[in-house]
């Protein structure tokens, strides 16, 4: 299978920002596209994917600069966005005629995701598009069918290289960031369904040149997907997605949408 997407969104509230800077109650409205394609393939047996996506941002910042209202506007292509996943204990690689015959069984899976310093960056601005520096994220899953309905869950760790070149020519480091993550979905017929998303991560306190910063994350989020087919090899997903607990940079709320094609071989 090969399918493309285009996506659409939109995310305002909080920002998080280094604490030592005089910079204060920075708020965000971040309008976001973004051009998706992927393509599954068997993997000695296995179903694998492999997927690339590319944002780009338009977004307004207000807040407080040395206690003085402030504002910026940043724009721009934002870092690329690679995924590699392949199952490990359950659905193997099918045909479509396979497939569409399959009894659904507990799956288990691996990934992963890859974010490239690919965004527009510069060391002079506080608040860039892009993060000047990779990041690595392994993740394991599990999906279990009961009826119409799917329970999943994953578990997994973003890791951060260094960026050299923060704020003022400042070398800062990030601890690594744990996440956990549950759906449970709804299967009314095929392409239609609903499902529930519920998030939860933890770390990634940064350091600036050698000096901790007090700004460890601990944050959890909720939100829905609603899919809806408009054609045999197209479909809409509508999401939404809010802060539950928020301890640091998460208090801010997700609408989006977006089209995608698939084409089956």
């Amino acid at each position: 299978m090969t399918f493309l997407l285009v996506g659409a969104g939109q995310s305002t509230g909080g920002v998080l920002t280094d604490p030592s800077l005089p910079v204060d109650d920075v708020d965000a409205e971040i309008n976001a596209g973004a051009l998706g394609f992927g393509h599954s393939f068997g993997l000695f047996g296995r179903l694998a994917t492999v997927a690339i996506a590319q944002p780009y941002l338009d977004a307004q910042f207000t807040g407080t600069l040395d206690g003085e209202p402030a504002e910026a506007t940043r724009s721009g292509i934002a870092d690329t966005k690679l995924r590699f996943s392949v199952n490990l204990l359950g659905n193997p690689a099918m045909s479509p005629a396979e497939f569409a015959k399959r009894k659904p069984v507990t799956t288990i899976g691996a990934s992963l995701s890859v974010s490239a310093p690919t965004g527009e960056y510069r060391g002079d601005r506080l608040i860039n598009v892009g993060t000047n520096r990779w990041a690595f994220k392994p993740e394991i899953g599990v999906s279990h069918p009961v009826g119409r309905w799917i329970l999943e869950g994953a578990v997994g760790v973003w890791l951060f290289e260094d960026n050299p070149d923060f704020f003022g020519g400042r070398h800062r480091e990030q601890d690594p960031m744990a996440s956990l993550q549950a759906h449970v979905s709804y299967t009314f017929r095929p392409r239609l369904w609903l499902s529930f998303d519920a998030t939860y991560y933890d770390g990634g306190e940064s350091t600036v040149d050698g000096i901790a910063k007090d700004d460890r994350q601990s944050n959890s989020r909720y939100g829905l997907t609603l899919s809806l087919p408009v054609a045999r090899s197209q479909s809409l997903k509508l999401y939404w997605n809010d802060g539950a607990t928020t301890r640091i940079g998460s208090d801010f709320s997700t609408y989006g949408i977006a089209w995608q094609y698939t084409r089956i071989r």
